[in-house]
């Protein structure tokens, strides 16, 4: 049998345990298919799965196959599975493990058809993060004129969100860190954009929204960030969390928050988003494919240098998304 490449993650740490190996060539079951891997996302939540301190998910048996989503070509389809598959663009969601691979094993139902016009790598940015995106923005209910502040604005989600947000009418303030990311946060189309390694950060987001506050906050730092946007979000506003990079999920005060009028949607609306993620990632790429909206690809490494990657995405110097080119 032959062997294919992989990377796997030998133990929990940081990186460097991302080791280059071999391992065999996955064989499609009843209900399946086999994807020739040509593009592999990578999503920060899975830097701190590999690091053994997220606490939203389940540790993988080690040593496991990291990455979650891929994009590629059907090679080869399982008993029961419509032979029109085969040779079809395709993204595939292969579960928590197994992305880091030249093949994957996919369940058929986990396929979703890549739209002419697009391509795999821009495809594979939009799949997970354009899919959050339109479901924080969908909750948020964000109304045409509202100021929104987007946190970690040069990120994978947040580029999404900027667009996203811009095309529903309202304006935008970016927060992200360094000269490159706010250059590129204002290339989107926010209205401001402001550097939360300043110390004022905050007070600029202020004067941004002519003293106000903003309406509503995407929350995908946590920590001290989060917090100190919460304290300015605007009287009546809606604070939406949906990440931790900083490590610590913001913690919100329910009595502090009913005082200001302030709606908490809290990290555990992700928790909603399964069933509806196919159809915003069908969405979010029909809008791509239609021109009316771009993904960001910062960065992208070859699977041999996936530690390279991981290692990137962690000292936040990515700008959008970082992605395995197989």
């Amino acid at each position: 049998m032959i062997d294919v490449r992989v990377v796997r993650a030998t133990r929990f740490g940081g990186p460097e345990v991302l080791v280059p190996g071999e391992a065999p060539e996955p064989v499609a079951g009843p209900g399946q298919v086999v994807v020739d891997v040509s593009v592999a996302g990578i999503t920060f939540v899975e830097t701190q799965i590999r690091r053994g301190v997220d606490k939203w998910h389940d540790r993988p048996a080690l040593p496991y196959v990291p990455g979650g989503t891929v994009a590629g070509q059907v090679g080869s389809v399982g008993e029961g599975v419509d032979p029109s598959w085969s040779g079809r663009r395709v993204l595939a969601d292969v579960g928590e493990t197994g992305g880091f691979a030249e093949r994957a094993v996919a369940v058929v139902q986990n396929l979703i058809p890549v739209p002419d016009g697009l391509r795999l790598p821009e495809a594979t940015a939009l799949h997970t993060d354009g899919g959050t995106a339109l479901g924080l923005v969908e909750g948020a209910r964000i109304l045409p004129g509202e100021w929104v502040l987007v946190e970690a604005a040069g990120g994978g989600v947040g580029t999404l969100l900027v667009q996203l947000v811009r095309a529903a009418g309202a304006r935008v303030v970016g927060a992200a860190r360094g000269a490159r990311k706010l250059e590129m946060v204002r290339d989107l189309g926010a209205d401001a954009a402001v550097d939360y390694s300043d110390p004022d950060w905050a007070k600029q987001v202020c004067e941004a929204t002519g003293g106000a506050g903003p309406d509503v906050v995407f929350d995908g730092v946590g920590g001290a960030i989060g917090q100190a946007a919460f304290e300015v979000t605007a009287v009546g506003g809606r604070f939406s969390v949906h990440g931790a990079s900083s490590g610590h999920v913001t913690e919100i005060d329910p009595a502090q928050a009913r005082r200001r009028g302030v709606e908490v949607i809290g990290i555990e609306q992700l928790f909603g988003f399964g069933p509806k993620m196919r159809g915003w990632a069908e969405r979010v790429m029909s809008e791509a494919a239609a021109g009316r909206i771009q993904p960001i690809i910062g960065q992208t490494f070859p699977l041999e240098r996936a530690a390279d990657a991981h290692a990137t995405i962690e000292s936040r110097s990515a700008l959008g998304k970082t992605l395995l080119l197989i």
